[in-house]
């Protein structure tokens, strides 16, 4: 490893330098930076040009190497801390971010526990213990796959190990763009309008003959995704789980809107835009006061209506109202509101997961007072019913429904 002076001390022959660029490439990797084998070269060659004089200037030659967006150079600048220093100081070194990231989450820094995993993922495993043998016996009367499993079980009931591998799964969920005609045109040689202004246009090129006919399509485009999400203390399993679908989402198309309301709304659109899912949830927790509290969905709605709806429902905007609908306030107000708020969207789709159960019965105060008022009425427990919305968000032929 590189100790850390000002000037960078390699072996003479260079036969040190590519084994650790390519060490440090595979802890970015780990760490979830998109960097591969063409990465690595890069690095190289970049540390070659560079030269190995200035540690500074090393680093900088790394950085723009390895790094393409901004929200990566903090984790590239405490992993090259931590990766070119001294070899006796390595381990000492790893076991400081191993505790720096086991600090409470409103002090640990972003991405220090992924980065103090990565440094730890070089150690064997130890062995096992010594057991004595056994006759093995197989058993596959109605074994099933612990992935098909894990799709149908309910959030409520996974461990910490299932929620993970839960929440990885909706990191990869593809919503397809369901394109919508605009009101807007654009010009196209072989679209089936003919553009009568751009055609006069044409003509006063060829001293007023019409030699040439211009024609235009209608522009499409997704509609905007609103999602108003509740977290209260009933929905905070449910809440967590669908911050990390909000998370995705944002990140895999434009014109995303996402809120979250307990007694209060709060718009984290803007935070959840980071690509960084780590830093994005703790951008989230600094903002978002009112976590696993009270609910009041009728005065958030309320505020909803009459701060937000005309910057984020327009062109036909899709709505997903993700709460269980027991309001603390006896639903006062929650049925005009929800009216109101059907009004201002073309398709307003309630996600409950209370419907996970089979003799689920409307007999709150709440879900009373909003079921009339939405367009689908749909769960949202577990894994398959997440792919399921994805498939009803996807939908071209999706509209207003009763």
């Amino acid at each position: 490893m590189i100790p850390p002076r000002h000037a960078v001390q390699v072996a003479a022959s260079g036969q040190a330098l590519g084994p650790n660029v390519l060490a440090f490439v595979r802890l970015l990797r780990r760490t979830g930076l998109p960097v591969g084998p063409g990465d690595a070269l890069a690095a190289a060659e970049a540390l070659r040009v560079a030269g190995l004089e200035d540690r500074t200037v090393a680093k900088a030659a790394l950085r723009a190497a390895l790094i393409r967006r901004r929200d990566q150079q903090d984790l590239f600048d405490a992993a090259f801390d931590l990766f070119w220093r001294d070899p006796e100081r390595s381990r000492a070194a790893a076991a400081l971010a191993m505790l720096d990231a086991q600090k409470p989450e409103d002090k640990a820094k972003p991405g220090g526990r992924r980065l103090a995993e990565a440094m730890m993922g070089d150690r064997p495993p130890p062995p096992p213990p010594e057991m004595p043998e056994q006759p093995i016996q197989l058993d596959a009367a109605m074994t099933v796959s612990e992935r098909e499993r894990l799709q149908s079980m309910d959030f409520e009931a996974m461990s910490a190990l299932q929620l993970a591998e839960a929440k990885r799964e909706i990191a990869k969920l593809v919503l397809p763009l369901d394109d919508r005609p605009t009101r807007r045109f654009r010009a196209d040689p072989l679209g089936p309008r003919t553009d009568l202004k751009a055609t006069i246009r044409l003509s006063l090129r060829q001293g007023g003959e019409m030699l040439e006919i211009a024609r235009k399509r209608r522009v499409v485009r997704p509609p905007p995704l609103v999602a108003i999400c509740d977290i209260s203390g009933s929905m905070a399993r449910y809440a967590q789980v669908m911050l990390h679908f909000l998370h995705a989402l944002t990140n895999d198309r434009e014109r995303v809107a996402s809120f979250l309301f307990g007694t209060r709304l709060s718009n984290v659109t803007r935070q959840l835009r980071h690509r960084d899912a780590e830093v994005a949830f703790e951008m989230v927790a600094k903002l978002v006061p009112d976590w696993s509290g009270g609910t009041r969905i009728g005065e958030a709605l309320h505020r909803f209506n009459r701060d937000w709806s005309r910057r984020v429902l327009g062109q036909g905007a899709v709505v997903l109202l993700i709460t269980d609908g027991l309001d603390r306030d006896g639903a006062a107000g929650l049925a005009e509101e929800t009216d109101r708020l059907k009004r201002s969207c073309r398709r307003l789709i309630w996600l409950n997961p209370l419907l996970r159960w089979q003799g689920f019965q409307p007999k709150s105060q709440g879900i009373r007072a909003m079921l009339p008022h939405v367009h689908e009425f749909r769960p949202v427990h577990n894994l398959e019913s997440l792919r399921a919305l994805v498939a009803t968000l996807s939908d071209p032929r999706g509209g207003r429904r009763p």
